[in-house]
């Protein structure tokens, strides 16, 4: 009989170390991996930076011929189609000989959709799927909306006063937020490929758009300016309109830091998935508002498009996470 409280827990474990690669992996998805026997975890990986090694690459290293008659936790489907770059996971998982491999969500490419587990099945392998598979989509939510939506997986982040204020009405905004909520902003920029502002506020503020934490510098994300600027750095990217994020290669995990005409874009576009709000205990009056008019004609039409996923205080300011409910 199958131990489905222990499956839930190694693929939450695998889960975990799915985020050690996010926004570092390319057009691949962030991937984690475990295996386990007789209750040990025998190996472990994630996707590396640049797609290659796979997470059950790694795992399956690791744990070398420990993997033989062992579990494999994976959160996506082992990928089945054919690659230059080396050879198919559900191949070098054959070879292993495991007992079980359990998946938690089929891969959304069609090269490999259910081939995968195919493959393993024709080979003797018990395959179970579907073990935290919500969570896994979440975790591996930029690579699913690329290849289902053909776009990135768009956060938008705004700091805020609790009047919605995003500076005061002279432009000035340094420092609404208090040190841990720009740490943790910090830190969700280190979880993104890419990180877009609006060339007004690149040619204001100038901002770095790095990560500015401890240990965490090389996981910068790749700058964007929606608009024209002839003045940006030559590794800056630029984009005309918000639909354009669909042609930035290699690009998962979008972070939109501002300002008010650029969130308002990506929300009139309906490209927004997932909201951060950093409210700041203070009240500005009359200064410049966070988002811009979005055309809403009707209030009725704003109810139900947002649920709130998360909410945490950042020592005197609060943060809350909305995914968008449809």
């Amino acid at each position: 009989m199958l131990n489905i409280a222990s499956d839930a827990q190694y693929m939450a474990a695998a889960l975990a170390l799915s985020q050690r690669g996010r926004g570092r992996t390319g057009a691949n998805p962030n991937v984690g991996c475990i295996i386990v026997k007789q209750g040990v975890i025998v190996g472990r990986g994630w996707t590396q930076p640049g797609g290659r090694p796979h997470a059950e690459e790694m795992a399956l290293t690791q744990a070398g011929a420990a993997a033989k008659g062992a579990d494999i936790y994976v959160t996506m489907e082992p990928c089945a189609h054919d690659s230059s770059r080396g050879p198919t996971c559900s191949i070098s998982i054959i070879a292993a000989k495991p007992k079980r491999v359990i998946v938690a969500t089929l891969d959304a490419d069609e090269r490999t959709r259910r081939r995968g587990i195919d493959r393993l099945g024709d080979a003797g392998i018990t395959v179970s799927v579907g073990i935290r598979e919500v969570e896994a989509r979440r975790a591996m939510a930029g690579f699913l909306s690329r290849v289902e939506k053909g776009r990135p997986f768009v956060t938008l982040k705004l700091a805020m006063s609790l009047d919605g204020c995003i500076a005061m009405a002279d432009g000035s905004s340094q420092w609404i937020t208090g040190d841990q909520a720009r740490a943790h902003a910090h830190l969700e920029r280190a979880r993104n490929d890419a990180i877009l502002v609006g060339a007004g506020t690149a040619r204001t503020d100038r901002p770095g758009l790095d990560v500015r934490l401890d240990g965490l510098a090389d996981r910068s994300p790749q700058p964007v300016v929606l608009g024209t600027d002839k003045d940006m750095p030559e590794h800056w990217l630029q984009i005309d309109e918000p639909t354009a994020i669909a042609d930035l290669a290699d690009i998962n995990w979008l972070l939109v830091e501002g300002g008010a005409k650029t969130a308002a874009s990506f929300l009139q576009a309906g490209l927004v998935d997932r909201l951060l709000l950093y409210r700041a205990p203070i009240i500005i009056g009359g200064g410049l508002p966070a988002i811009a008019d979005i055309g809403l004609e009707k209030l009725g039409d704003a109810h139900g498009q947002w649920r709130r996923t998360d909410r945490r205080e950042l020592g005197q300011d609060m943060l809350e996470i909305y995914d968008r409910a449809a």
